[in-house]
């Protein structure tokens, strides 16, 4: 290995620190709600996992995600607190993220072909940048190209023809 490349590849010891921190966090705030759960932690790429699993109800996950997006912004802080290093956590609760990513690949898919078919752009409802970067993989994968357009929260996915 390059010493280029030992500079890209992540540290998998600080990610699993990551993860056991935001793992613990977690576990203390469903403790403080009463909510039972289990934790899972892994660590993918360049980011460490963390899932709430076994859970009844979707009071953690929310309309769209929101509460889960809000759970993984403040288990990021408190990563942050404790490393001093900006995480890139992704926090999943009861498969939410998985079932997501599915709608999305096949809405990215869907979308593409229709794009090819009509040769114009087409744009999308806004998304977070989780679910834009699934559409632009699945885009991506289907031969075009897309872009982000708009300021957050408001950030869209337009599908560019060939």
């Amino acid at each position: 290995m390059t010493e280029a490349e030992q500079e890209k590849a992540p540290d998998i010891n600080a990610l699993e620190q990551e993860g056991e921190i935001a793992a613990d966090y977690v576990e203390g705030l469903l403790d403080i709600a009463d909510i039972d759960g289990d934790i899972d932690m892994d660590v993918e790429g360049d980011r460490a996992m963390v899932s709430v699993v076994g859970l009844k109800g979707n009071e953690l996950v929310g309309p769209g995600g929101e509460v889960l997006e809000a759970l993984q912004e403040l288990t990021r802080l408190a990563v942050h607190r404790q490393t001093g290093e900006r995480s890139r956590l992704m926090l999943d609760v009861g498969g939410y993220r998985e079932r997501r990513r599915a709608e999305l690949t096949k809405l990215g898919t869907e979308v593409a072909s229709q794009v090819k078919d009509a040769g114009e752009p087409k744009s999308l409802h806004p998304m977070t940048p989780f679910e834009r970067k699934i559409v632009h993989d699945a885009v991506a994968a289907a031969g075009l190209r897309s872009e982000s357009e708009g300021e957050e929260p408001h950030r869209y996915v337009v599908v560019l023809p060939a």
